[in-house]
């Protein structure tokens, strides 16, 4: 299975004022992918929001869409109150590691980090080292905002093998 994960709910580009808005988020569920988050766990609210706090969401939410989330949690309350669900919930936390494990034993690849077979490679049009087309085939996935365009390669690349 190949994963296409949106990055803050950005399909075809960024637009920073909607990035990790609810309503954001499940439009591009509802374009059929799966979506990164920013999660923080404030004052026995969660929230989402790149930088800083900005939607209050609500428990329900995540777990209602939990099957489509990759939950990054922002601040050390969000993990541990993620933590509590670890059954339902696939979430991970990081700031500049080359890479790291989410919670359902996936690994996540910083921008322009080596990545294989069971890698999520982050946002590669950041990258300033190359991929191959055989790693973009390879990988086990794509997080970028620019997410369609890798859906459309990789669809074309196996209508042509």
């Amino acid at each position: 299975m190949k994963y296409f994960i949106s990055h803050r709910g950005n399909i075809n580009g960024r637009i920073p004022e909607k990035e990790n808005h609810p309503d954001y988020i499940l439009q591009a569920i509802n374009a059929g992918y799966d979506v990164e988050i920013d999660v923080w766990y404030v004052n026995n609210q969660i929230l989402l929001g790149h930088d800083e706090p900005q939607y209050e969401i609500s428990l329900d939410f995540l777990l209602s869409y939990c099957h489509k989330l990759w939950c990054h949690a922002k601040n050390f309350a969000a993990l541990t109150m993620m933590h509590n669900y670890k059954d339902k919930l696939h979430f991970f936390s990081h700031d500049l590691d080359t890479h790291v494990l989410t919670s359902k034993g996936i690994i996540w690849s910083y921008i322009g980090k080596q990545i294989d077979k069971n890698t999520i490679c982050v946002m590669p049009e950041l990258a300033t080292t190359s991929y191959t087309k055989q790693d973009f085939i390879n990988c086990l996935g794509f997080c970028s905002d620019n997410v369609q365009f890798y859906r459309i390669m990789y669809k074309n690349n196996n209508n042509n093998n």
